[in-house]
């Protein structure tokens, strides 16, 4: 065991120190995936991305009436 903490020992510093892992990815692929079922009917695959990156990018537009 050891050994191979010594051999990713510069992998694990990095993703401590940035506050990454594997579980961020997923989450987002998941929800990625959700969006294309919901997505389904929708004629242009343009439309599915602005979904995506309306719920996952961070932007958030003023709504009219709110």
């Amino acid at each position: 065991l050891g050994r191979k903490v010594r051999r990713q020992l510069a992998p694990i510093c990095a993703s401590l120190r940035l506050g990454l892992s594997n579980a961020v990815l997923e989450a987002t692929n998941t929800k990625i995936r959700l969006f294309t079922r919901v997505a389904f009917g929708f004629r242009m695959p343009g439309s599915l991305m602005a979904l995506a990156m309306l719920a996952l990018g961070g932007h958030r537009p003023d709504l009219p009436g709110r």
